[in-house]
């Protein structure tokens, strides 16, 4: 017994020295710690990701996100091991595994936006916001699967379908559905998706992960193929507010290609993790738009929860509702300027590419009518989505008045509406649930009738930030959004990691469980 009791003692100092994170729940900030300690290296994180992907992607639950691996990621991660040895880390990101929504181009791996239309395209060059994380030293792990050309459900004719981590029945939801799914089953630490109606939000809240749709012209979008320019934006997905500051402090800036981006001067910052504030619900006024509660009783249930939270934490909560006739004609708004540009801006896009490839949206159109069958690498029509491609082209012009009268009055004036709803009642920003209803069956058929206030933020252009609320009875994510501003990402994040940490709602998805070995250890 007393040898035993010696022994304890030898090595209870050390064991006390060492704790162990679920790589599931680690944030950048604690990969980095890890990093700095010696006890991991990028190239032991990578494979830590490469094994969950092999476990669950295409085996196991069969979750389907990735579309191609990048076969060089694990030598790149060796690179930058050697370096941060060598010259020390180039930023937070240094040596951190990524995945990227299949519209962002990369010079080293397919760009398809999930289309047999595209199959094989390598563009020459990286996007902007892919070439500012691959500077700042991240790992593109893996290009994954989206709704074929950011439109319509989570599934493409050269991805298939994409399942929810958490309920293999269920939609990982569109167009960002593969980024959603891959970093809610932790395929990598964060991800890229694109916005143009919510294709980040929708994702990031039946996921159960954070996600942020940013200001229109915060983050470039020159190498993204485009839906509509006048609402699209990518922004970061990740599993923690914490991981979405650092991602977003990295793609700041402005740059040439886009000029959306120069209204982004004298706004943008490149560290957003000073506003990582626990308290910072104490005092803040948040409106709650009762626009888009009573439809489901779990939502509700977890809205009505994440407000009680919010009052304990110090917040006043103040009922708004948006004008109705703004609710009745946003929709069609939408449409009036989402279809046409469509049409008018993936030519200018595929002007890039090769000869072999289409051209002009009636050439996809065409091209589209020739594949038919089931092809022998695993494509298959996609029927829903190339008939959408009728509409858009017969959706007008962007020199058609209904367009121009859309774009130049109802935008503004829709700004100008929420900017006094916050403005008015002293509001830090507008919350509602991000869906107002569960989220659906990949086989369900219709359409909910309940309202989706999602578009709210593209029309306006403002920032949507989404935080984890909580789990229905059936165990499905439901998420909050945070709604502010143009450029009022700073407040968001600190009011979003705050409800964070309070609530702390977010969980590992139960098909996905941790593999052996692939905690991160802390010294």
């Amino acid at each position: 017994m007393a040898l035993a009791t010696a022994l304890l003692l030898l090595i209870a100092p050390s064991a006390r020295a060492q704790r162990a994170l679920d790589l599931d729940a680690a944030t950048i900030t604690e990969l980095n710690a890890a990093f700095d300690a010696g006890t991991l290296t990028s190239e032991q994180l990578v494979k830590r990701y490469l094994a969950r992907i092999a476990a669950y992607d295409r085996q196991g639950p069969a979750i389907h996100a990735v579309i191609a691996l990048n076969p060089k990621a694990l030598e790149t991660a060796r690179a930058l091991d050697a370096e941060r040895r060598a010259k020390g880390k180039r930023s937070p990101l240094h040596g951190i595994p990524i995945v990227l929504k299949d519209n962002y181009d990369t010079h080293d791996l397919p760009t398809t936006g999930g289309s047999v239309l595209l199959e094989g395209y390598v563009p020459a060059r990286d996007a902007a916001l892919v070439q500012k994380l691959r500077d700042a030293g991240a790992i593109v792990l893996a290009k994954v699967n989206l709704s074929e050309f950011a439109s319509g459900s989570a599934y493409s004719s050269l991805g298939g379908q994409t399942l929810n981590p958490h309920h293999l029945a269920f939609s990982p939801g569109g167009s960002s559905g593969g980024t959603g799914a891959a970093v809610a089953a932790a395929f990598a630490q964060f991800g890229l998706g694109t916005d143009t109606g919510g294709s980040i939000r929708g994702p990031a809240t039946v996921n159960g992960i954070v996600a942020l749709k940013p200001t229109h012209g915060l983050l470039s979008r020159s190498g993204i193929i485009p839906l509509a320019l006048s609402f699209d934006t990518g922004g970061p997905m990740a599993r923690s507010v914490t991981d979405v500051a650092i991602a977003l402090g990295a793609m700041t800036g402005v740059d040439a290609a886009d000029t959306a981006t120069r209204r982004s001067e004298g706004h943008a910052e490149r560290d957003y993790t000073k506003y990582l504030l626990p308290n910072a619900l104490k005092g803040a006024r948040i409106g709650i738009a009762r626009d888009f509660t009573g439809f489901n009783t779990d939502v509700d249930w977890i809205m009505e929860s994440s407000l009680d939270a919010m009052r304990k934490a110090g917040a006043t909560i103040v009922e708004v509702r948006f004008p109705k006739w703004m609710l009745e004609a946003k929709d069609a708004w939408y449409t009036a300027v989402r279809f046409p540009e469509f049409a008018s801006q993936i030519a200018d896009y595929l002007q890039n590419t090769p000869a072999s490839y289409p051209k002009t949206l009636a050439e996809m159109i065409e091209r589209s009518h020739g594949f038919t069958s089931l092809g022998v690498n695993g494509t298959a029509p996609n029927s829903s989505r190339w008939a959408r491609f009728g509409n858009e082209l017969a959706g007008g012009s962007t020199d058609d008045y209904r367009y121009r009268s859309v774009r130049e009055h109802a935008l503004p004036m829709m700004r100008d509406v929420v900017n006094g709803m916050l403005a008015t009642n002293q509001l830090d920003a507008i919350v509602y649930p991000t869906q107002s209803t569960k989220p659906d069956r990949i086989d369900a058929t219709g359409s909910s009738a309940a309202p989706d206030a999602q578009n709210l933020a593209n029309l306006t252009g403002f920032p949507d930030l989404i935080v984890p609320a909580g789990f229905s009875d059936d165990r499905l994510p439901i998420g909050i959004s945070f709604l502010g501003t143009a450029w009022s990402e700073p407040r968001l994040i600190a009011l979003g990691y705050s409800f964070e940490q309070i609530t702390r709602a977010r969980r590992r998805p139960i098909t996905t469980p941790a593999l052996p070995g692939e905690a991160v250890v802390l010294k």
